[in-house]
């Protein structure tokens, strides 16, 4: 959903007036379960998820739709649904030189993808990820943190160093790694770029 999640949709629908449709959220973050039940979602899936999960919230929905629980069981069951997911991990394993180096995840300064490998930069390393793709990796980091800015990147807003205007109104984010890279913003991520800032 590029510009706006789930909770942006929502908020237009309600600036608007428009009556709120049933809701299920599909998400591969926890932290926002009980915001969704703030905003009367009817289930909460996290991703990954299978055909059985989600029959189970159609079922939910359906039941929902005939009988209305009261709220208290409803964030029961939005808690439930999150079961006991493991917290997203704080480290992330960079092969360099030959070696295997574990570096805590608020390090990464931006990660990139070329010909199927996925390169993590922090501050002083560069190396190479176990992770298969950049949507792996971003599922397993701290969605307030890390940015899908590019197909291609995925960067720290912690480690933006500078925003550099582009030609044709868009814009490139200079990194705070030891080569100072340059990171291309998509035209699809420069709308939140500017909404971020103000521009």
């Amino acid at each position: 959903m590029p510009g706006l999640d789930g909770f942006g949709v929502l908020k237009k629908l309600v600036d608007k007036r428009l009556k709120l449709p049933h809701i299920i959220f599909a998400t591969a973050y926890d932290q926002y379960a009980v915001q969704a039940f703030e905003v009367n979602a009817l289930d909460y899936l996290l991703k990954p998820f299978d055909k059985a999960r989600v029959a189970r919230a159609l079922a939910r929905a359906r039941q929902f739709i005939e009988a209305p629980p009261p709220d208290s069981q409803r964030l029961a069951d939005l808690l439930e649904s999150l079961g006991a997911r493991a917290a997203p991990p704080t480290k992330l394993l960079l092969k360099t030189s030959q070696r295997l180096l574990l570096v805590d995840a608020k390090e990464m300064v931006f990660a990139t993808i070329e010909d199927g490998i996925i390169t993590i930069a922090t501050r002083e390393l560069e190396g190479t990820s176990n992770y298969r793709t950049l949507e792996e990796l971003q599922a397993s980091l701290d969605p307030n943190r890390f940015w899908r800015v590019h197909r291609s990147y995925l960067v720290n807003v912690d480690q933006v160093r500078e925003v550099v205007p582009w030609f044709k109104s868009s814009y490139q984010l200079k990194m705070n790694d030891r080569r100072g890279s340059s990171i291309p913003v998509s035209r699809a991520q420069t709308r939140r770029l500017r909404e971020f800032l103000n521009l």
